[in-house]
């Protein structure tokens, strides 16, 4: 399971890139801090999962799920966010995401959503 990594922050990236390598089957493909950046290596290297942080350097998550909505991009996404409210979980899964993680507490969720995809 190749996975690309949309999180603006580089410590909490190389956690999730450990976390990863752990689960047999996923392997971290790319990353990207920035909405365009992601959206242009997303649609070019296709992997089977994103990651995806809501705040990012320049843009937001919403503006990749909809590109790869309007994209119609097989890719499962799950939103990993800061801010687990529940405006913005029901619009994340409205643009397709398939699940929706506090980064404070439900990281073990994640990679147990992770594992099973890559099952």
């Amino acid at each position: 399971m190749n996975v690309f990594l949309v999180e603006d922050s580089a410590l909490l990236r190389s956690r999730l890139e450990t976390m990863l390598a752990a689960i047999p089957g996923a392997r971290t493909v790319g990353h990207a801090a920035g909405a365009q950046d992601a959206i242009q290596a997303i649609l070019a290297q296709r992997p089977d999962v994103v990651v995806l942080d809501i705040h990012l350097e320049q843009g937001n998550g919403f503006d990749v799920l909809q590109a790869l909505q309007q994209a119609a991009l097989k890719t499962s996404v799950f939103v990993l966010t800061n801010y687990p409210n529940d405006a913005y979980r029901r619009k994340a899964e409205g643009l397709g995401a398939r699940g929706f993680f506090d980064k404070s507490q439900e990281l073990d969720s994640l990679r147990s959503a992770l594992a099973a995809a890559a099952a």
